[in-house]
C-alpha cells in the first residue's frame, strides 16, 4: 500500500473512534437520567487558585446522596458524592472573571460545608431551588439540632 493509503486508513480509524466516543457519551447520559432526572452541575475540584479548577458535570439525587458525574468521561460511576446529612448550604454568588467562561451560562456558584471541607458547586437557579428543598427534606427521625 502507498503511504497516502495508510494515512487515509489512520484518519478513518480516528474518525470512527471519535464517533464511537460521542455515541458512548450520549448513551451514558441517557442511562444516567433514566433512573431520575439529572441536572447540569459543575464542581470546583481544585481550590488551590482563585476562579480556577472548575469541571463541568451532571448531578443526580440518589436517595440520601447527591452524585456528581463528569461530563466527558464514559465511566458510569459518580466521581464524587455527598450525603444529605453531611452537607450544609452556606450561600451563593455570581461567577466572576474566568469562572464565567468555565461554567454553563446563567449558573450560580454555591458554597456548602461538609466534613471534608468546603465544597463549591455551580448550578442554575431552578436547580438551586431543588437542591435547597432536597437539603431541607430530611427524613423523619433526623437530628435537626446536629448542625
Amino acid at each position: 500500500m502507498a503511504w497516502w493509503e495508510w494515512l487515509l486508513d489512520i484518519c478513518g480509524a480516528l474518525l470512527l473512534l471519535c464517533v464511537l466516543y460521542g455515541a458512548g457519551l450520549i448513551v451514558r447520559r441517557r442511562t444516567l437520567s433514566r433512573n431520575g432526572g439529572t441536572f447540569e452541575l459543575s464542581h470546583r475540584y481544585r481550590t488551590s487558585s482563585a476562579q480556577r479548577g472548575w469541571m463541568l458535570g451532571l448531578g443526580r439525587y440518589s436517595g440520601e446522596t447527591l452524585e456528581w458525574f463528569r461530563v466527558f468521561t464514559l465511566s458510569p460511576r459518580p466521581k464524587r458524592s455527598w450525603r444529605r446529612d453531611e452537607l450544609s448550604y452556606d450561600g451563593r454568588r455570581e461567577p466572576v472573571g474566568t469562572e464565567q467562561a468555565s461554567l454553563y451560562p446563567d449558573h450560580l456558584v454555591i458554597r456548602c460545608h461538609s466534613p471534608q471541607g468546603e465544597v463549591e458547586l455551580a448550578m442554575s437557579v431552578s436547580s438551586l431551588t431543588g437542591f435547597q428543598a432536597w437539603l431541607e427534606a430530611m427524613p423523619p427521625g433526623t437530628d435537626w439540632n446536629r448542625r
